[in-house]
């Protein structure tokens, strides 16, 4: 009876051949190990890509380059005939030579420009600066028209070959380089012909 009682106190609580619950250390990490080693060998999904096909890859040695027009776009307030400002930035029209505001028919041609730009949001790309730091532009109005085309057809503005390349020459009004004869002397270099008539219109206006 006893022999019984101290087997029964003594009697171990675990089974030897029993399986344990959670896998050894050692295979477990084995396990991850290897899970992580699958999964980085697998090939993942192409994400898409904007990145061009390998025939459209840029080649740096056939490129040329590529200039786009600054463009200015807004109302216009008109200096004279030939030089509006837009967006703060002065403007002198592209090709064309109209009259300063003080030689003959100078006011006319600033009216005139005035009327063409009344009420619109003039269109500029511009081309270049002048020689006095002013912008120059190709001016459009929204209907497409080319403010300088316009004022030389009205025969208030002459092209200016050196600039234009004779773009407008063949819209000129038949004897307007007669009329607009110290635009023509600008243009030839006879600055002299200015210095002669802004001479007389000192005269003039001393005189009264």
């Amino acid at each position: 009876m006893l022999r019984f009682l101290l087997r029964a106190l003594f009697k171990p609580t675990y089974r030897p051949n029993a399986k344990p619950n959670r896998k050894p250390v050692g295979k477990t990490l084995a396990y991850k190990a290897g899970r992580s080693i699958t999964g980085s060998s697998a090939q993942p999904k192409t994400p898409q890509s904007f990145a061009p096909e390998r025939g459209e890859v840029f080649d740096a040695g056939s490129a040329q380059s590529v200039t786009l027009p600054r463009v200015l776009e807004g109302p216009a307030y008109v200096t004279d005939g030939d030089t509006i400002t837009i967006q703060k930035t002065q403007v002198r029209l592209y090709g064309i030579d109209a009259p300063e505001l003080n030689h003959p028919y100078g006011k006319k041609a600033k009216w005139a420009m005035v009327r063409l730009c009344k009420g619109h949001r003039i269109r500029a790309e511009i081309t270049d600066e002048d020689d006095y730091g002013r912008t120059v532009a190709k001016c459009f109005l929204p209907d497409g028209r080319d403010l300088s085309e316009e004022l030389v057809k009205q025969g208030l503005a002459i092209d200016w070959p050196k600039f234009s390349g004779g773009k407008y020459s063949n819209l000129e009004v038949a004897g307007i380089r007669k009329k607009l004869w110290l635009a023509d002397a600008r243009q030839k270099g006879r600055m002299y012909v200015w210095e002669k008539f802004d001479a007389r219109k000192n005269g003039e206006s001393k005189e009264k």
